[in-house]
């Protein structure tokens, strides 16, 4: 099994306030395809963004992760239960589960061990789905800076792994039955706040800390906070993409 690159512990915090939902009709259409509702595994869960919606369809929801300080700070539920466990050893039940979910993660994991897993718990007709958020869009304003910021200034900083984010995880082997998904996206309505508190959150840009200092970050925000006033909501749209495959 491949070593845990814990890159989010430090920032679990940052990730419960400022990492956005996923929408209602992912959840919707996962529940139309699983075989039953009675349990859910959300592998690499993070905070919960996504547990915490799969209990409003499924009566019991485990959500695992690696990283204990994401679980401590994950929304609390009383339809999930969280537990700190890598992906690959879930300690769910042969057959046992309806759906399993991997939201934003599955591009840390080692994946043909975690496939391995993921046939072990599936009932017959059992899902699994990888859910993963690309690079996102405001405005034609301000796209330009925050895609400057993101390729030019914090790329050379992001891990290797994040390409698979940019591909919607199309060159990520799946090796199971593949079903079609619909067109969705998250799309939240933020402050420059909420806006600049989620970009604090990113991997690449603890990296470029280290490397750069806080001048780079500093200059962004302050380009940003230019052109985006203060008592402005807008909205900021992350296409989803999914692969989705039955057992």
């Amino acid at each position: 099994m491949a070593t845990f690159k814990d890159y989010f512990s430090a920032s679990a915090a940052g990730y419960a306030a400022h990492r956005p939902r996923y929408p209602d009709a992912l959840v919707d259409f996962l529940a139309e395809q699983a075989p039953g509702h009675e349990l859910a595994l959300d592998a690499g869960c993070g905070t919960g963004q996504l547990s915490v919606l799969l209990a409003w369809r499924f009566r019991h929801v485990i959500a695992t992760d690696a990283s204990a300080r994401q679980i401590e700070e994950a929304e609390p539920h009383p339809g999930v239960e969280y537990r700190v466990a890598p992906a690959e050893r879930s300690g769910l039940e042969d057959g046992s589960a309806d759906l399993v979910t991997v939201a934003q993660a599955a591009h840390w994991f080692e994946l043909s061990s975690f496939y391995e897993e993921v046939r072990r718990i599936l009932r017959p007709g059992g899902i699994i789905t990888l859910v993963t958020y690309g690079i996102l869009t405001v405005d034609r304003e301000l796209d330009p800076l925050i895609l400057g910021f993101y390729h030019d200034v914090v790329g050379p900083y992001w891990p290797p792994e994040r390409r698979h984010v940019e591909e919607g995880y199309r060159s990520l082997p799946f090796p199971f039955a593949e079903l079609a998904a619909p067109a969705l996206a998250i799309e939240v309505s933020w402050s420059r706040d909420d806006f600049f508190g989620y970009v604090d959150t990113w991997s690449a840009v603890r990296a470029a800390e280290k490397s750069l200092g806080h001048a780079p970050i500093e200059d962004f925000k302050r380009a940003l906070f230019a052109a985006w006033p203060a008592d402005a909501h807008r909205t900021v749209r992350f296409p989803l993409s999914l692969r989705v495959g039955r057992i």
